[in-house]
């Protein structure tokens, strides 16, 4: 119901109460703005669990696979795979999500290529725990070392 059948129907009276009615509501609202805080941490780690995740499936690497060397469509890609076209291109969607590979329109068809800098994302998070295993063994040959 719109303002002119409001005061048609129930007076002018009743719809100036009303109308007050809801400026001293506003009026007692209060806003309180909570401050948005954006952890870059936390979206990092969410880039990884979906960069390794996507990992996680034989089909996702065998598709990395295919394309370290060359750029494929996804028809070209389908024909690799006793699947559907339709369960492909999910499947290159996980990896799309993932930043793993980028996909591009040439006329009708999508050009699927490798985006190697999600792969030296997944890199440098394992060269931390590399780090930090070799570290260990160091220490572990050190302490055998002195037992001789």
């Amino acid at each position: 119901m719109n303002a002119k059948q409001l005061r048609g129907s129930q007076g002018s009276s009743d719809y100036a109460r009303a109308k007050r009615r809801r400026r001293a509501d506003m009026g007692r609202l209060t806003f309180h703005s909570t401050p948005v805080i954006f952890n870059h941490m936390v979206e990092y780690n969410l880039h990884l669990d979906d960069l390794f995740g996507s990992l996680a499936n034989s089909v996702r690497r065998d598709i990395l696979q295919r394309l370290i060397h060359t750029q494929l469509t996804i028809s070209q890609l389908a024909e690799h795979y006793e699947m559907s076209f339709a369960a492909v291109a999910k499947h290159l969607n996980v990896l799309a999500k993932a930043q793993l590979i980028v996909k591009r329109r040439k006329g009708k068809e999508q050009i699927v290529s490798i985006a190697p800098e999600a792969i030296q994302h997944a890199s440098h998070y394992l060269a931390q725990f590399e780090e930090l295993w070799n570290y260990r063994f160091n220490e572990l040959d050190k302490i055998l070392q002195e037992d001789d």
